[in-house]
């Protein structure tokens, strides 16, 4: 068997990691993962770390959940993949089936892809060749987006275009489509001015808008910043008023991370688009969907010469194996009851946080479900951040690692964000790791 030292030595020589500054990781020794069990992953050292983002927000059931490692062996003994460009499969069929009966109402087509961002061009796509498709040449003015700053919505250049994070997002300007930004507010005060700028540029630009795009009740990648209470379905509905599509991007938040199947479940919204990855497969294997209304769906039906298909499709289009994972991961919700089991566990991690805001670096706490960003300060009172060069949220989630749990920032905001199968001793052993990380870091030597 391979070295520790060794997989490290190669790790640097050829892996180049998302998100990363690869410079700064060449400082540092690689925590190389080896496998999982249950809320725990494990590195070849055989050390153990509570999964505190889920392995990037994905993981739902655990690792090793039997009932989906057998639905996967299961299906490998039939097929492994076959495309869905011509053909079809029993697992793809199955699984439009079930996505259709849990997602909000409405929704009736599945059209499949590999991730969220790809989940989100296809929506991005499918909404601009509608209005394109809808027999009047009024509609054909509508090739806009509307969305929201701090919005995050995957990294192809469609997503990029329609996102709000500069970090992220302004260096690739030069190459993305024109879109139109929207103020998100993250208060009740803000909230009012907010829906004003929106109807206002509904009201004037309706005809060139072809959909807005939001992620529901929180922003993810922006800061786990929750909209105020009854935002998304007031956008929703003004969307409706406008005649302009709605599409909700649910890749973080579904499968029950907000504590609902799906984000757009507490306020009663219906887009007419939705994108959903990460959690689809309890975190196995990659596999995302976009599901579309009638509507949309019959603005592509045509003879072959009008050339009204949607020309768009991944090899891995639907792949059986990722199917099967779903289906499993799905059966498990109802056979466990785990959105009624889930709602303790969010009490509870909702009491343990507020222990946080003991710290006097701690300025926000921001929390939906098992969806949380605790936002640190150098001073609170003015909001003041750490100087960036201090990498304080870093030193956090490694300081963390120490302690036996894996977590990761989004700049200071320290996100916790476990799997659904989190116990609560396992949320008490979480909450008082992220106490000491952030007490030591930043009371402390942050360079420590």
């Amino acid at each position: 068997m391979i070295s520790k030292k060794a997989l490290q030595e190669k790790d640097h020589r050829y892996l180049w990691h998302p998100f990363t500054q690869m410079q700064e990781w060449f400082a540092e020794e690689p925590l190389i993962i080896e496998r999982g069990e249950g809320n725990y992953l494990i590195d070849i050292d055989g050390n153990r770390y509570l999964d505190g983002v889920s392995s990037l927000w994905c993981n739902v059931h655990g690792h090793g959940r039997r009932e989906i490692d057998e639905a996967i062996i299961a299906q490998l003994h039939r097929l492994a993949h076959s495309t869905l460009l011509g053909l079809s499969h029993p697992a793809a069929i199955l699984l439009a089936e079930r996505l259709v009966k849990v997602a909000p109402s409405g929704l009736t087509k599945v059209f499949y892809s590999d991730n969220g961002a790809t989940a989100v061009e296809i929506a991005l796509k499918m909404a601009y060749q509608y209005w394109q498709q809808k027999g009047s040449e009024r509609f054909r003015e509508k090739t806009t987006f509307l969305y929201f700053t701090g919005a995050y919505h995957g990294d192809t250049l469609g997503a990029v275009s329609v996102g709000g994070i500069d970090l992220f997002h302004s260096l690739y300007k030069p190459l993305l489509f024109e879109a139109i930004p929207l103020p998100a507010p993250y208060s009740v005060v803000e909230k009012e001015a907010a829906l004003k700028e929106v109807q206002r540029t509904l009201e004037t630009r309706h005809r060139e808008v072809a959909a807005l795009i939001m992620e529901p009740l929180i922003q993810g990648a922006g800061g786990m910043l929750p909209y105020p209470s009854g935002f998304t379905r007031e956008v929703w509905e003004l969307c409706r008023a406008n005649g302009v599509l709605f599409i909700a991007d649910e890749v973080a938040a579904g499968f029950g991370r907000t504590g609902r199947m799906f984000a757009c479940d507490y306020e009663g919204v219906s887009p007419d688009l939705l994108a959903v990855a990460k959690g689809l497969t309890a975190g196995y294997l990659p596999l995302a969907a976009t599901l579309a209304t009638p509507e949309i769906f019959d603005a592509f039906l045509g003879p072959v010469e009008q050339k009204k298909t949607f020309f768009h499709g991944h090899t891995y289009t639907g792949n059986p194996l990722g199917c099967a994972a779903a289906l499993a991961n799905l059966e498990i919700f109802e056979k466990d009851r785990v959105l009624e089991r889930l709602q303790p566990k969010i009490r509870f991690l909702k009491a343990g946080l507020e222990q946080l805001r003991s710290l006097r670096h701690v300025g926000e706490i921001r929390q939906v479900g098992l969806m949380v960003g605790i936002e640190v300060f150098e001073e609170v009172a003015a909001r003041r951040p750490f100087a960036a060069a201090k990498r304080v949220g870093h030193q956090v989630t490694k300081e963390a690692r120490r302690h036996g749990v894996i977590i990761r920032p989004l700049g200071d905001v320290i996100v916790v964000m476990p799997p659904l199968s989190v116990t609560e001793e396992e949320i008490d052993a979480l909450l008082r790791v992220v106490h000491l990380a952030i007490k030591k870091v930043t009371e402390g030597d942050v360079a420590a």
